[in-house]
C-alpha cells in the first residue's frame, strides 16, 4: 500500500536557519512527526526559501519585504522529517539571486533529494521529476503563479512560473501528460494564490480541474500559510493549499497560520486521501494536540462542505477525506 506524505511550505531562513546552526537540524521537528514522515514511501514539500551561504538580496522585485535563506544543514532538516522531494517553484526561490538557487540545486542534490519546479533554464524548470515511491513510480510538476521575475529563461536560472489566473498555459498540459507516460501517478503541486486567504478561488478551482483534466491524479497546492478545504473530482483528491509546515511567522489570531495539515495520500488504497493536523511553534513543528487539533478539525468541517467533501476524525489529529 503505498502512501505519499505532502506538505505545504516549509521555511528554513531567519529564526529556522539560526535554529538549525545551533542545535540538531532535527529538533525542528516533533518525533512523532518525524516518524509519520518516515512511514511514507515518499515525502513531497514546498521548500520556501533557498539553500546556500551566497548571493545578495535580489532586486528582482521591487519593494520585496522578505529573504529567506537556509544554512547548508537546511538539508538536514529536510533529511530528518524524511522528505524525498522538494518544489522550488516559489516566489522565495531566488531571494539570493542565481548563485543562491544554483547552491540549492547543488545541495539537494548532495542530499539525494529530488526537486522539482526551478532549474538551470526554462526546460528544466518547467521538466518535472518522476520519484520512486518504493517501487511506485509518481511524477511530480511544481509550478508557481508568482512572482514572473522569478522565472527561468532560456539560458537562465529560476521557477516554473506560469500566470494560472487566466488560462492555463500549454506547456503544463504538455508536462503532466509527458509525466502521465513515465508515472504510475501524477501530483500537480502548485504555489497559487494571495497570502491568508480561506478558500480557493474561482480561478484555483479552474486551473485545478484543468490540472486534472491533463492527467494530474492529486492536486496539492500551498502558498496561502492558511489551508483550505479539500475537493474531489472524478480523478481523484483536489487539496487547494496545506497550509504551512515549518516556519518563524508571525501569527494572525483568527486566521491561525500557525496550524496546517500534511497530507498523506494512498494513490491505491482506502482511505485515499489522509490528513494530519499540525501545530507551527516557532521554528519546531509538531502534531497538532488538545484545543489546537480541535480547532483544525471544525475548520475543516466548515472549509470541506462547500466543496462537497466530508470529514471523518479518527484520531485527534487525524482525519479522512472523502467525496460527499
Amino acid at each position: 500500500m503505498t502512501a505519499i506524505g505532502l506538505l505545504g511550505d516549509v521555511m528554513l531562513g531567519r529564526g529556522v536557519a539560526r535554529a538549525l546552526e545551533s542545535a540538531d537540524p532535527a529538533d525542528v521537528w516533533h518525533d512523532e512527526l518525524r516518524d509519520l514522515c518516515h512511514r511514507c514511501d515518499a515525502v513531497i514539500a514546498n521548500l520556501e526559501c533557498c539553500i546556500s551561504t551566497r548571493g545578495e538580496p535580489t532586486s528582482r522585485v521591487p519593494d520585496k519585504p522578505f529573504f529567506f535563506r537556509s544554512p547548508p544543514e537546511g538539508t538536514d532538516a529536510l533529511q530528518a522529517a524524511g522528505i524525498t522531494a522538494a518544489g522550488l517553484a516559489n516566489n522565495h526561490a531566488l531571494d539570493f539571486d542565481v548563485p543562491a538557487i544554483e547552491d540549492t540545486l547543488d545541495h539537494l542534490r548532495a542530499a539525494g533529494i529530488a526537486s522539482a519546479g526551478a532549474g538551470s533554464d526554462l526546460s528544466a524548470a518547467r521538466r518535472g521529476v518522476v520519484l520512486d515511491a518504493g517501487g511506485f513510480r509518481v511524477g511530480l510538476l511544481a509550478v508557481s503563479d508568482h512572482p514572473a521575475a522569478y522565472a527561468a529563461g532560456r539560458s537562465e536560472p529560476g521557477i516554473a512560473y506560469a500566470d494560472l489566473a487566466g488560462e492555463v498555459p500549454g506547456w503544463i498540459f504538455d508536462g503532466l501528460d509527458r509525466l502521465r507516460g513515465l508515472s504510475d501517478r501524477v501530483i500537480a503541486f502548485p504555489h497559487w494564490g494571495p497570502n491568508m486567504t480561506t478558500e480557493p478561488s474561482r480561478w484555483q478551482r479552474s486551473a485545478a480541474a484543468a490540472f486534472q483534466d491533463a492527467g494530474a491524479d492529486l492536486v496539492a497546492g500551498h502558498s496561502a500559510h492558511v489551508f483550505h478545504g479539500v475537493g474531489w473530482s472524478d480523478r481523484g483528491p483536489l487539496v487547494y493549499d496545506l497550509g504551512d509546515a515549518l516556519d518563524d511567522y508571525a501569527v494572525d489570531p483568527i486566521l491561525r497560520n500557525d496550524r496546517g495539515l500534511m497530507a498523506i495520500w494512498r494513490p491505491d488504497a482506502e482511505p485515499v486521501l489522509e490528513l494530519v493536523g499540525l501545530e507551527l511553534e516557532f521554528c519546531h513543528t509538531r502534531v497538532a494536540t488538545g484545543e489546537g487539533a480541535d480547532w483544525i478539525a471544525a475548520r475543516l468541517d466548515a472549509a470541506c462542505a462547500p466543496l462537497g467533501t466530508r470529514v471523518e476524525r479518527t484520531e485527534t489529529a487525524r482525519f479522512v477525506v472523502a467525496e460527499a
